[in-house]
């Protein structure tokens, strides 16, 4: 019997030069690409995967797009409108699966940075499994992360000597505060950081991209300038993507 196979690939922080050996080969063995569109507002997102397909796919090869499911951002209970969010977008790509993808070849999705640190692709990939409406083998390509991203354009370091990295949201660190001295917090709307005067902030917003902007220094210095950044850039295209590392101010004698 003929297997559908599933490619999940990383494909970098939004650098096309991200793109690692494995995955260009990936991407020449994939005969159907599968493509989550979320709307003309992120539709670079979209033009780079397509991009990177036209100079990497080996044809015959299909892409077949479709439409990203709303999810409701206003809803009080987050985590209950993220799981109804994940459940309509795994029914959707269930259905490209099952009805686009041939019995024998390989799909692939083409996931932003690494889908194995901060994505959804993966538990959508289990979930659709566990329904058991469609049967496929999959496997997944690791990609350069936007963390990974960050801290090589601030030419700093993830880890100190001897010390613990916390990777957590910016709805988690208003509601807990920083829980080690160095902290990555992904995706914070609301500039979290703000009053944490005794981290230094290494923070970047469209990584990798012509776009690109970095901003690093003391929080009490630079909080300021990075919220009328991140405000002014989210106005100009619609949408952000941004990263930034905490790390602890050395504590003075006094």
């Amino acid at each position: 019997m003929r297997v559908k196979r599933l490619l999940v690939i990383g494909i970098g922080a939004g650098d096309p030069d991200h793109l690692t050996l494995q995955a260009v080969k990936a991407i020449a063995a994939t005969d159907v690409f599968l493509i989550v569109d979320k709307g003309e507002v992120k539709h670079d997102l979209v033009q780079l995967r397509l991009d990177l397909i036209t100079e990497h796919g080996r044809r015959p090869y299909r892409v077949i797009e479709a439409r990203d499911p709303e999810r409701d951002r206003t809803a009080p209970a987050y985590t209950a409108a993220v799981e109804d969010w994940r459940t309509r977008r795994a029914l959707a790509l269930e259905a490209l699966v099952r009805d686009e993808l041939p019995d024998g070849q390989t799909g692939a999705f083409l996931v932003w940075g690494d889908p194995s640190v901060y994505d959804s692709t993966l538990a959508i990939v289990e979930e659709i499994l566990q329904r058991g409406n469609v049967t496929f083998e999959y496997e997944v390509i690791p990609g350069i992360s936007s963390v990974a991203a960050l801290t090589a354009r601030h030419r700093t370091s993830l880890t100190q000597v001897g010390r613990p990295v916390h990777l957590t949201t910016g709805r988690r660190l208003a509601e807990h505060g920083p829980t080690a001295d160095d902290v990555v917090v992904m995706l914070d709307a609301h500039c979290s950081f703000a009053g944490l005067d005794d981290f230094h902030i290494h923070w970047g917003a469209y990584l990798g991209t012509p776009d690109e902007i970095l901003v690093s220094g003391p929080v009490a210095e630079v909080g300021d300038r990075i919220r009328e950044l991140r405000a002014e850039a989210r106005t100009r295209k619609g949408w952000i993507m941004d990263t930034y590392l905490l790390r602890r101010l050395p504590r003075t004698e006094g």
